[in-house]
């Protein structure tokens, strides 16, 4: 079975690049001046963000390898497995690399929403590209913190790498916005796609036997991370993709509700509800009536 190291702190990771460690929570590298990284597996105890600024073959994620385009930010959240490939080419890519410790923003702004920024848990076919003006911020980002990094670490040397690293990833949920308007041959028919896979999940006794359908089970039909799915449908729609599903339940059981021949129980139960209250729970607070009530007026 291949080993797994783990990578606990950002010396141990310096260290395998063959630098200085300048703050024990914190690196900015310029990839292009340290030591390639040896072909091993290894677990981030770290938040990472790569910018790679050649094509090159050099990671896998899980299962799954990746071809950096020019331009493009890869994230890696604390606990991911990344896997180090043999390198495929003859030149060691320019780039740059942030990396920062859970540590270093526990307390901060930054610390308080670090899970807002879904994007550390999307999948490798869904990296960031950027345009050169937005390259060209990342690295403006990158240098305000390079330049902490260079000054003794005083009382106002967390807030500021922390403030400086929160900016840096505004500007990227700002850049995945752009994406998700700009690259429409991909994301071309998501919604579509989303619709069909609903309809026919509903019209087959799948509800019966598993339930309502999930996001995560809809992201992978649909060949998608739930977190990228889920930012995509918010930004397509407006809504959550979870509240996109309940909104697509509701529609079926009004259409059933107005079948007298069935049951209000029938119908939870035919819809993917494992209990009947709690289709009527829902469908009061969507509708702002109970399913019994519905039928009353209708």
């Amino acid at each position: 079975m291949e080993e797994i190291v783990k990578l606990e702190s950002l010396a141990q990771y310096n260290a395998l690049r063959g630098v200085e460690t300048l703050h024990p929570l914190v690196t900015v590298l310029d990839l292009s001046k340290v030591k390639p990284m040896p072909a091993q597996t290894f677990n981030f105890g770290m938040y990472a963000v790569f910018l790679k600024e050649f094509k090159c073959g050099e990671l896998r994620y899980g299962r799954s390898f990746y071809d950096y385009q020019e331009g493009t930010l890869v994230f890696v959240a604390p606990g991911q497995v990344v896997g180090v490939m043999p390198k495929v080419t003859t030149f060691e890519p320019k780039g740059w690399a942030l990396l920062f410790h859970p540590e270093l923003i526990k307390g901060t702004s930054l610390g308080k929403h670090i899970q807002d920024y879904s994007f550390f848990s999307y999948d490798v076919n869904e990296a960031l590209h950027l345009s050169d003006k937005e390259r060209q911020i990342v690295l403006d980002c990158f240098g305000k913190i390079e330049f902490e990094l260079q000054q003794t670490i005083d009382k106002h040397s967390k807030t500021l790498i922390a403030s400086n690293i929160e900016l840096f990833l505004n500007y990227c949920t700002r850049f995945y916005d752009r994406q998700f308007i700009t690259r429409d041959n991909v994301h071309k028919g998501v919604i579509e796609k989303f619709e069909t896979l609903l309809n026919d999940y509903f019209k087959s006794d799948r509800p019966q036997t598993e339930g309502l359908p999930s996001v995560a089970w809809s992201a992978d039909k649909l060949n998608l991370s739930a977190n990228y799915f889920g930012d995509l449908i918010k930004k397509e729609t407006g809504r959550a993709a979870q509240e996109y599903i309940h909104a697509k339940v509701i529609d079926l059981a009004k259409e059933r509700i107005l079948n007298v021949d069935k049951s209000m129980s029938e119908i939870a139960y035919e819809l993917g509800f494992k209990y009947p209250q709690h289709f009527t729970r829902l469908f009061k607070q969507r509708v702002g009536c109970t399913p019994v009530e519905y039928r009353t007026i209708n």
